[in-house]
């Protein structure tokens, strides 16, 4: 009978000979029986921890996953003194795996499980953390969940585009475009003092990043309503009400 160990000591060699198959042959190197053969196992292997190639698959995505974020937080930097700067690494450091990594990336972004799931919510909060500095700073011209989507749509639109396009044709400065299209779409030129904006979208926005998760000031209730508040303001643009 094997131990834990030796079990996740398998696991681990069929998950890596899998991911060297995929990102040097794509999915159609991948098989169960290749894939027990690069890993000096038999398929039998395969089906007992993963249940089937599907299984594979999604524990691949996992451990790309974990690589990614491992790398991300590595990068991370929790007090940046230039947010909008900050931005940019980080839309770049996810364009860049999704171009330099195209099949592991494809795999992730179709995962269903619940550890796959999990890791993509850990990486969502690094991002959204990243979006509530701009907010708390005066940068953010739109809703920080608007400009949490716009930084996600453009990211993956430019390893998509990439990829579609012939490589001859590809030219990095889609990337930088992309990218500066998106910092203006989010972004002022110039932080807002929010006292001299006319509405209080932006003092809203300002506040709501800069409130606590758990304020001991305010019960749950209360918590929850100022954020309502708060994110109607927010979306507030300043246009005169009758």
């Amino acid at each position: 009978m094997a131990t834990r160990g030796t079990t996740g000591s398998s696991r681990q060699r069929i998950v890596e000979a899998t991911v060297e198959l995929l990102e040097n042959g794509g999915p159609d190197a991948v098989s169960t029986r290749v894939v027990a053969a690069a890993a000096g196992m038999q398929p039998p292997a395969i089906y007992r921890l993963f249940g089937d190639k599907e299984g594979l698959l999604e524990a691949v995505a996992e451990h790309g996953y974990a690589q990614f974020l491992e790398s991300k937080r590595a990068q991370l930097d929790p007090d940046p003194q230039d947010a909008v700067e900050d931005l940019r690494r980080g839309w770049d450091m996810v364009v860049e795996f999704g171009i330099s990594r195209p099949e592991l990336f494809a795999v992730m972004n179709r995962a269903t499980s619940r550890g796959a799931d999990m890791a993509h919510r850990a990486g969502l909060e690094i991002l959204h953390g990243r979006v509530r500095r701009l907010a708390a700073g005066g940068w953010l011209r739109v809703d920080e969940e608007l400009a949490a989507q716009i930084i996600q749509a453009t990211g993956r639109g430019a390893v998509t585009t990439w990829h579609s396009t012939p490589a001859e044709r590809r030219n990095p400065a889609l990337l930088t475009t992309l990218r500066e299209a998106m910092v203006a779409a989010i972004t002022r030129a110039e932080p807002t003092v929010p006292a001299a904006e006319t509405g209080p979208a932006a003092a809203a926005r300002a506040l709501r990043a800069a409130l606590p998760d758990d304020a001991d000031v305010l019960s749950d209730a209360e918590q929850h309503l100022l954020r309502e508040w708060l994110t109607r303001l927010a979306a507030d643009s300043g246009a005169p009400h009758a």
